[in-house]
């Protein structure tokens, strides 16, 4: 049920930028989706066909684009992709890692239209 509140604020984010620059539609809204967000992309854009209807978003088309988990070593330093079934640093094997990217969820751009 997360899913509706963000699709809100995503339209909201849309339309309100779009409002402010004068334009006639939104088109397009990337939105940047971490792996461990844990928000649905199917959920968001059935969300977002209801909540978009009669607003100058109605028609954008949603383009998630997935951000891998990114786990840290404390005791090497490496930066690695998180194995989803090992918690493990890939280099020295210690366990002792941060998740620093893979948590993610925001509109990255969007494309609009010109007011006549």
């Amino acid at each position: 049920m997360h899913e509706l509140a963000i699709t809100q604020g995503i339209l909201d984010i849309a339309v309100k930028e779009a409002t402010s620059l004068g334009k006639k539609s939104v088109t397009r809204i990337t939105i940047k989706n971490g792996v461990f967000s844990g928000m649905v992309p199917e959920c968001i854009q059935e969300y977002y066909d209801i909540l978009s209807e009669g607003t100058i978003a109605e028609h954008a088309r949603l383009v998630f684009e997935k951000i891998p988990g990114i786990i840290h070593c404390e005791v090497c330093g490496t930066d690695s992709e998180l194995d989803r079934f090992r918690l493990r640093c890939p280099k020295c094997g210690e366990n002792r890692v941060s998740l620093v990217s893979g948590r993610e969820l925001y509109v990255d751009s969007m494309e609009v239209e010109d007011g006549d």
